[in-house]
């Protein structure tokens, strides 16, 4: 190539541009910086929190977990009653999850606004359920339960499943929500019903994020069923409520390290099939 010649890309830099401050949409983001910044501050000193004494709590709950809840009682966690109810508080949670994840799926297909079979109707209902499930904590919905119901896996159970609606119904609702609405248009074209709509153009396309979220529900419930325990829904979280109240600091530093080790093989058995159901995206 000559001199002359030059070569058919040349690359060009891209000069850089000075941008002034603009009015009136830069003055509305500082002024809300300036006010959740300003609010922060005012709660800190309307609450009266003295962040020294937070950190120096730190030392101080050191030596009571070392004092207190060391060593744990390993004894106590073996015993054949525990582990049952350490089986029972699995079941509670699977069973949960499932009904929830049973029960959100038609509730989502009513309260996403692009495939709704009703808008004036279908939807809002759709979106009250979600919204009142999500609305109240799973310890208020079991102490409510065990109110009609009385003590057991039953409240317990119930009360998971009344979570899990919440929580699965809103994620499969946004998901339906960002599906393409061009099979769905095909579909309604040619006159099919709004079940064949959802079985043939909407489930296709969600179904593997849909298992995504129903393994992400179940590891929620299952995190969330010992504390339903706590409050009378049955499972291991009753012997954490009684140790605590009877101030056996051992017993309960054995059941806490339980719940982590099984809270942990959770985490790590939900990641993995999430992972692997999002290879097959």
């Amino acid at each position: 190539m000559s001199i002359a010649e030059t070569p058919d890309h040349v690359p060009t830099l891209r000069k850089r541009q000075w941008s002034r401050y603009r009015h009136p949409s830069s003055t509305v983001r500082f002024a809300i910086i300036l006010a959740i910044l300003t609010f922060l501050g005012y709660s800190i000193a309307f609450l009266n929190i003295d962040l020294s004494r937070i950190l120096g709590a730190v030392p101080r709950l050191a030596e009571i977990l070392a004092t207190r809840y060391f060593p744990p009682d390993l004894g106590y966690i073996s015993d054949a009653d525990f582990l049952r109810s350490v089986l029972r508080t699995l079941e509670m949670s699977l069973l949960g999850g499932f009904v929830g994840v049973l029960c959100s799926i038609p509730l989502a297909w009513l309260a996403a606004r692009n495939i709704t079979v009703s808008r004036r109707i279908a939807y809002p209902l759709g979106r009250f359920a979600i919204m009142g499930s999500r609305s109240i904590h799973e310890t208020i919905w079991t102490i409510l339960f065990v109110t009609v119901l009385g003590f057991g896996m039953l409240a317990g159970t119930l009360a998971l499943s009344v979570f899990c609606v919440g929580f699965a119904g809103k994620l499969f609702s946004d998901e339906l929500e960002a599906i393409d609405m061009g099979p769905v248009e095909a579909m309604r074209s040619v006159g099919a019903s709004p079940l064949q709509v959802f079985q043939y153009a909407v489930l296709p396309q969600v179904r593997v994020a849909f298992t995504g979220i129903a393994i992400y529900t179940w590891d929620v419930a299952f995190r969330a069923a010992t504390v339903v325990g706590f409050f009378g829904g049955g499972g291991m979280g009753w012997y954490l409520k009684r140790t605590t109240q009877q101030m056996e600091s051992t017993r309960v530093a054995a059941i806490l390290l339980v719940i982590i080790g099984l809270v942990l093989l959770a985490e790590i058995g939900s990641g993995w099939l999430r992972k692997r159901i999002g290879r097959m995206r």
